[in-house]
């Protein structure tokens, strides 16, 4: 039986490890581990050599250096990207991240995970914005089945895209556990006052509030400190340790742009209480990381929130400062006072795990490439 030629953008996986690249990782493990193995090749594409490590008889890599411009954007993905598709003619190609080159008759399966730069388009730089709204409109049009993260984002695709509901298809990520998950009824492990936030640096994500509710929440909590972990991607840019200063918590805001896998696990151990107000998101996998590792999570009260926390979150309304400092002095005065809430969480996590979305998705791109 020939195998099936599954073509994959796979640019994600080079760099740190978050986010889409995680994604496209845990997938790939796990297709590639599977007992039927042998009747799918995956063809990987992208313009360096991958830092991960699959079984041989599985994959394909296609190392695509760029001849001329940017290494890893739009530019390769439109001409070198294309023309290596075009030339291997694979029966189906996976596009991970939002859009994929012109494959004419080549079936395409493609994941929205949100579509901020669509319902938000305040939120970018105009020609960001331009470009991002452009080539993500043409790639779903083009596209034989769209996956995306959530009902929210389900509904955002089909509203700010102009997709039939049909083609988009729902399949929430898993959950990688980056610290021993507690076992029910266990006694909670004696933490540090740390209040932390882990994620990119969007504007959406209100780091400004945070670092203004934790220095409330500091004045009656002597040690508390704010870890906050991502690269800062803010527009207009943002200045934290300015806004750390200006509140008066400068030496107790530590700022890391990326930290190891082993690092994040050791903070997710230490701290108290979990911080993540964002405002918009597809998902938001890392307050369930949280939660995996015993530490309460506050977000903001959202639909996106709503379905993806249920009742394993604190929420609190945007922009209320006030509400947030008090409930982060709380949660860092008094452990257990997260108790009641965090009964909810055991049937919350098992609502993700990788392996169903790794099935699930598997499936989509097969139906694409039976299409």
């Amino acid at each position: 039986m020939t195998p099936l030629r599954i073509g994959v953008d796979a640019r994600e996986l080079l760099g740190a490890s978050t986010g889409v690249g995680r994604y496209v990782g845990e997938l790939l493990l796990r297709w590639t581990a599977r007992p039927d193995r042998d009747r799918r090749r995956f063809l990987l594409y992208s313009p360096e050599a991958l830092p991960i490590a699959l079984p041989a008889t599985a994959v394909e890599p296609r190392v695509l250096p760029p001849r001329s411009g940017p290494g890893r954007g739009t530019w390769w993905e439109q001409v070198h990207l294309r023309r290596a598709v075009a030339a291997d003619r694979p029966d189906v190609f996976f596009a991970p991240a939002y859009t994929a080159p012109r494959l004419g008759e080549i079936p395409l399966a493609l994941t929205i995970h949100d579509v901020s730069f669509a319902a938000h388009p305040e939120w970018f730089r105009v020609r960001e914005g331009i470009r991002r709204r452009w080539l993500t409109r043409r790639s779903a049009d083009a596209a034989s089945v769209i996956l995306t993260d959530s009902e929210f984002s389900r509904a955002e695709i089909q509203a700010h895209l102009g997709v039939e509901r049909s083609r988009i298809h729902v399949v929430s990520p898993g959950l990688t556990t980056r610290h021993a998950t507690p076992a029910p009824g266990a006694a909670t492990p004696d933490r540090e006052p740390l209040v932390l936030y882990v994620g990119s640096i969007f504007n959406r994500r209100r780091v400004p509030d945070l670092i203004a509710a934790f220095a409330r929440a500091a004045s009656a909590v002597p040690g508390a400190r704010l870890a906050i972990v991502g690269e800062d991607r803010s527009w207009p840019r943002l200045s934290l340790p300015e806004i750390a200063a200006s509140h008066g918590v400068e030496s107790r805001v530590e700022l890391k742009s990326y930290v190891t896998d082993d690092e994040l696990a050791a903070l997710y151990g230490r701290a108290s209480v979990f911080a993540f107000l964002s405002e918009y998101e597809g998902f938001g996998l890392t307050p369930l990381e949280a939660l995996a590792a015993g530490v309460p999570a506050v977000v903001l009260d959202t639909p996106i929130a709503r379905e993806v926390y249920g009742g394993a979150a604190h929420y609190v309304a945007a922009g209320d400062i006030a509400a947030t400092a008090d409930l982060l002095t709380r949660l860092l005065r008094d452990p257990r006072a997260a108790d009641a809430v965090m009964a909810h969480a055991p049937a919350v996590l098992a609502r993700y795990s990788w392996d169903r979305a790794a099935g699930r998705t598997l499936d989509l791109i097969e139906a694409a490439a039976r299409r």
